[in-house]
């Protein structure tokens, strides 16, 4: 009888707010763990800009969503205190993380910067049965890194990140296919994988409304009403993981970082400032790791669950946040489609080590200052912190157009005040 996969789906809690945390405990402007206080990761304090990019339980309290404008966030919560973002160390953090699960399996899939899946089929022997193994995983990361984690266990990955979802944080839940009638289809139907708000309403419109309702609802009718969505989402509902969450056919030696919001991103605008971060993070990590690559991959999914990329091969190699930033701007203007985006992605693949530094034909000048530049970003946050040098978008506005620049857009912006 063949083996059942077993896999882990890991998720930190909080991400970026205990990552903030751990790193600047204590520090003047820091409260010993903002994580039991009301507060967020997100835009300027002072200018009063940006997006939540991570929120504690109290804010979460008040009404605070991940995503949404620091302005809302605050009429919600006036006391709401914001710290600024912080991506070496996130990236440091991520990384220690992912060396401790390849402790466990060869087979470490990172889903995001604090996230993973880990195939723990056949492992038993070695570190004992799931749960158990599980619990080992936990401990450890919350001892020696410092920061907690959920554990889902399953046989499929949808399921493992299902049960990872379930009560927060530091815990450790399984959701085997025997276990979903009980355990996933009492839910309301939002809290499953790949429903945002536009699907949840179509959904309540034909009279679903848990999950369970959407697993027993008629198959056909749903295709109708939905298409091919309709179909996988049902298929999720009872454990199905038919479009897999994870893609074979992804380039191994490629740094990637994807965020999904809740509040759905409506403006080009807010979505640039949200590709700048995920940029800033993955160009980090091709600088730490000493790597560059040639091609930038922008992946969007609207609210209807819709997927579509675009690609661009550069013609070269590169680590720098400012080109990899640049080539992502022309690929969102490329697929740019006026739909509600839920989750956005950024991918630099054909990563290796440069042997040799490139010369191009243009603007080689631009190009050395531009790497010494990066170097000296690196070195002032890594000593310092992030919030140590910003840049212009982050500290003016969530509108700033940073694909020409980022003295022009800082001009742009001041021609219209």
């Amino acid at each position: 009888m063949k083996r059942p996969h077993i896999y882990f789906h890991i998720d930190v809690n909080s991400a970026f707010l205990s990552w903030s945390s751990l790193l600047h405990s204590g520090e003047e402007g820091y409260p010993e763990d903002i994580q039991k206080i009301p507060a967020a990761i997100g835009g300027n304090e002072q200018n009063r800009h940006g997006i939540v990019l991570a929120k504690s339980v109290e804010a979460k309290r008040y009404g605070v969503c991940t995503g949404e404008p620091l302005a809302r966030a605050r009429e919600k919560c006036p006391g709401l205190l914001v710290f600024p973002p912080d991506y070496d160390q996130y990236v440091r953090c991520s990384r220690k993380m992912m060396q401790l699960l390849a402790e466990y399996s060869p087979c470490v899939e990172q889903y995001s910067i604090d996230e993973a899946f880990v195939d723990m089929t056949g492992t038993e022997k070695l570190f004992g049965e799931p749960l158990e193994c599980a619990e080992k995983i936990r401990m450890r990361i919350r001892e020696e890194l410092g920061f907690t984690v959920n554990i889902g266990i399953s046989t499929n990955r949808l399921l493992a990140k299902m049960a990872s979802d379930f009560e927060k944080p530091d815990k450790v839940h399984t959701l085997f296919p025997e276990e979903v009638p009980e355990k996933m289809w009492p839910l309301p139907v939002r809290e499953l994988f790949g429903i945002g708000r536009s699907t949840e309403k179509k959904l309540e419109e034909l009279g679903i409304h848990t999950i369970g309702e959407l697993a027993q609802s008629d198959r056909e009718a749903l295709i109708r009403n939905m298409k091919s969505q309709g179909a996988m989402i049902r298929d999720y509902a009872n454990g199905i993981e038919s479009v897999p969450m994870v893609s074979k056919g992804v380039e191994n030696k490629g740094y990637g970082n994807s965020v999904t919001l809740p509040s759905d991103l409506t403006e080009m605008e807010d979505v640039r400032l949200v590709l700048l971060s995920l940029c800033e993070t993955v160009a980090a990590r091709l600088r730490m790791d000493q790597m560059k690559g040639s091609v930038v991959t922008v992946q969007l999914v609207d609210s209807s669950f819709r997927r579509w990329s675009h690609q661009e091969n550069l013609g070269h190699l590169t680590d720098s946040t400012n080109e990899i930033y640049a080539s992502a701007c022309r690929l969102l203007k490329e697929m740019w489609k006026n739909r509600p985006v839920r989750l956005i992605g950024v991918q630099v693949s054909k990563a290796a080590k440069e042997e040799y530094h490139q010369m191009t034909l243009f603007g080689e000048a631009e190009t050395e200052k531009q790497r010494k530049l990066d170097a000296a970003i690196d070195a002032i946050r890594g000593k310092y912190g992030e919030d140590a040098i910003k840049r212009t978008s982050f500290l003016n506005s969530q509108y700033s157009h940073m694909s020409k620049g980022l003295n022009q857009a800082k001009r742009k912006k001041q021609d219209k005040m």
